[in-house]
């Protein structure tokens, strides 16, 4: 099932990812971009992904962070819904430091069927269908080869990644409960789902008190197709698909073995300091 639309939404990531390359090269990069970001290539992504989207899938349902013209006459929500990030970690396309990515899925009955995640400056590509795997399709590779999540069974030896810290040398109490062998940050939330799936990180963990379906949804299938589980940062099932799209239980994705225990020392940190994003 889906094999077509996956086939458009590569199609489409491709068109996007060829603009982005050469929009990339041309970009000043903003050492101290703000977090909230938006830039022009954020919109001429998007359209270029809803225009080739739009043209195979007419009637289904579209939601998108950005507010462009091919979007504004669509539904946003329907039992056919895509899901689009046009650009991923806004901050790092603006730093210039790579940390951005180009993020596309389905949602069918509430249901992911597909989840896209293209890192254009990287040239790495992770796509997944429901019941089909997970893969990866990167710069000079010859076909796609498919995903596992890593094997790793004690958060003393697990790396985590996660959103970039204000001062890296300073863990959050998350991290200080966690306690991993090791952390890797970055921008996008695309990177960071694609990292767990490639098993080239254990866990992920977002604990912002809102986001969107957007910024986690395509990612979200790349981890479990590959293996590994995802949650809210409660342990709660993530839905997606919603009226606003909101996303307000944080998130926790890992390679499955490390799930319970994860969930356990995030429980126990909450119960001993008040709650901060």
């Amino acid at each position: 099932m889906y094999e077509n639309e996956l086939a458009m939404a590569l199609e489409a990531v491709a068109a996007a990812k060829n603009f982005l390359v050469d929009a990339y090269a041309r970009f000043q990069a903003i050492p101290n971009a703000p977090a909230d970001i938006t830039t022009e290539a954020d919109h001429q992504v998007q359209e270029i992904l809803l225009q080739h989207l739009v043209r195979h899938f007419p009637t289904d349902a579209f939601c998108a962070e950005e507010t462009t013209p091919t979007l504004a006459d669509k539904p946003a929500t329907g039992d056919r819904l895509w899901i689009i990030d046009p650009i991923d970690g806004t901050r790092g396309f603006a730093q210039k430091n790579g940390e951005f990515s180009v993020m596309v899925a389905f949602v069918e009955r509430g249901r992911i069927a597909l989840g896209i995640v293209a890192q254009p400056a990287a040239g790495r590509l992770t796509f997944a269908r429901v019941g089909a795997g997970c893969w990866r399709w990167d710069g000079g590779d010859a076909s796609a080869t498919r995903c596992q999540v890593t094997g790793t069974a004690s958060l003393a030896q697990a790396t985590l990644t996660q959103s970039r810290s204000r001062d890296p040398s300073k863990p959050s109490r998350w991290v200080q409960a966690l306690r991993p062998g090791k952390v890797i940050e970055s921008h996008s939330a695309g990177v960071k789902l694609a990292l767990v799936a490639r098993g080239e990180a254990d866990l992920y963990l977002n604990t912002y008190d809102a986001f969107h379906d957007w910024d986690i949804c395509a990612g979200h299938i790349l981890v479990t197709e590959a293996g590994g589980i995802v949650t809210g940062s409660d342990g709660e099932p993530l839905t997606y698909g919603r009226p606003g799209a909101w996303q307000r239980h944080g998130l926790l994705a890992s390679n499955g073995r490390l799930h319970d225990a994860a969930l356990a020392c995030l429980k126990m940190a909450r119960s001993h300091r008040p709650e901060t994003a």
